[in-house]
C-alpha cells in the first residue's frame, strides 16, 4: 500500500458531509512557468471545489459540520472581517444544509478598500445566502465575538453550533489533510514528485493539514506557508497547534520544528495588498487567466514568485500552488486591474 492510500484510509474514518467536490483538478501553468524561467508550476484548484463559489474552507467545513448536523444543531456561528472567504463558505453551507447562520462581522481590523468593500463580494454574497450579519469591533480575539453570539442564541432558545474563526481547529486540519493525498496521486499519475507544495497561510488550518498529510505521503516535497497576516510568529504557533491536534486524531507522528512559514510577502497589514500583491494577481491574469483575490492567493503567489526568483527551485523541478479561492473579494477592492 503507498503512502498515499494509508494515509487516505485514515482519513476515511472521517465521516463527511459532501460539501466539497472533490477531488479538485491539478492543472499545469505553461505560460506563467515560461514567463518566469521555470520551473513547472502547477495550480490545485481548490477555488472550484463546491457550492457558494468554493474555496479552501469547504474540505474543512466537510467534517466540521458533520459534527454540528449529528448534534442537531439548528444554527451555524462564525465570523471574520467583511470580505471574509470563510464566512461567505460558512454561509453557502448553511443555505446547502438548510440551517440558520449568523455571522459576526469584524470591524476595525482591515480599512475598506473602496466604496464598494461593505457592500459588494462576499459581502454581497453572505446576504444572497442569507446570513444575519453581527456588527462587532476587531479586537485582536479571533472567536470572542463568535462565542459570545453563541451564547446570545442559545439563550434566546436556537440551538447554534461554533464554527471558528476561518474553519480552523485539529479537526478544520484533519479535513485539508485530504488535498495532500489528492496532490500526490495526481503528481504521480503526471509522472514527478513535486519540490514543493506552496499557499496563502493565515488563520492556520489549511497549512496544517498540508504539513501533516505531506510529512505522511510527499516526503522530500517542501510545503512552503507564506504568510499573508503579517503576523508570521502568530501564524506559524498557530499551525503547528492545529497540526499537532490533527496529527493526534490521525494517529501520525509530526515534527512542528519542520514547519515553514515564509514571512514577508504580506504587505503592510492583513487584507492590504501592496505592490508585489497586485503584480501577481495581474500576471496570474494575463499568463493563465487565473483569477486570484488581493487578501490571500495573489499574496500567496507573490511569495512563490520571490522564492523562485531567488533561486529556491530549479528549473526542471515542479512546484504546485494551491489556489485557495477567494475571487468574490476582487470586486470589493478599487484598483486591482
Amino acid at each position: 500500500m503507498s503512502m498515499a492510500a494509508g494515509l487516505a484510509q485514515r482519513l476515511a474514518r472521517f465521516p463527511r458531509l459532501g460539501l466539497a467536490t472533490l477531488p479538485t483538478s491539478l492543472e499545469p501553468m505553461p505560460r506563467l512557468s515560461a514567463h518566469l524561467g521555470g520551473p513547472s508550476l502547477w495550480v490545485k484548484r481548490e477555488d472550484l471545489c463546491g457550492r457558494g463559489l468554493g474555496g479552501n474552507k469547504l474540505r474543512k467545513l466537510d467534517l466540521v459540520l458533520h459534527e454540528a448536523v449529528q448534534q442537531g444543531a439548528d444554527t451555524l456561528v462564525s465570523g471574520g472581517v467583511v470580505q471574509s472567504n470563510s464566512q461567505r463558505q460558512v454561509a453557502a453551507a448553511a443555505a446547502q444544509l438548510g440551517l440558520a447562520c449568523h455571522l459576526a462581522v469584524y470591524h476595525g481590523r482591515v480599512a475598506p478598500q473602496g466604496p464598494a468593500y461593505a457592500t459588494s463580494g462576499n459581502a454581497l454574497l453572505n446576504r444572497l445566502f442569507g446570513a444575519t450579519l453581527h456588527d462587532v469591533p476587531w479586537t485582536g480575539d479571533r472567536n470572542g465575538a463568535i462565542a459570545a453570539l453563541v451564547e446570545t442564541l442559545r439563550a434566546e432558545g436556537r440551538r447554534p453550533f461554533l464554527v471558528p474563526y476561518g474553519v480552523s481547529s485539529p479537526l478544520g486540519a484533519v479535513g485539508y489533510a485530504s488535498c495532500a493525498v489528492e496532490i500526490a496521486g495526481q503528481c504521480a499519475a503526471q509522472g514527478f514528485a513535486p519540490a514543493a507544495v506552496v499557499f496563502c497561510s493565515g488563520s492556520g488550518a489549511t497549512q496544517a493539514g498540508l504539513a501533516v498529510a505531506g510529512a505522511a505521503c510527499l516526503p522530500g516535497t517542501d510545503i512552503v506557508g507564506i504568510d499573508i497576516d503579517a503576523e508570521p510568529d502568530r501564524v506559524r504557533a498557530d499551525v503547528a497547534r492545529y497540526a499537532t491536534g490533527a496529527a493526534a486524531l490521525l494517529g501520525l507522528p509530526f515534527d512542528p520544528r519542520t514547519l515553514e512559514v515564509v514571512a514577508g510577502h504580506a504587505g503592510p497589514a492583513y487584507g492590504v495588498p501592496h505592490k508585489a500583491t497586485l503584480e501577481a494577481l495581474r500576471l496570474a491574469a494575463r499568463q493563465e487567466a487565473l483569477v486570484l483575490d488581493p487578501v490571500y492567493s495573489a499574496k500567496g503567489l507573490a511569495g512563490l514568485i520571490a522564492l523562485l526568483l531567488a533561486g529556491r527551485w530549479r528549473a526542471d523541478q515542479h512546484v504546485v500552488f494551491i489556489h485557495t479561492g477567494g475571487a468574490p473579494s476582487l470586486f470589493a477592492h478599487e484598483g486591482v486591474a
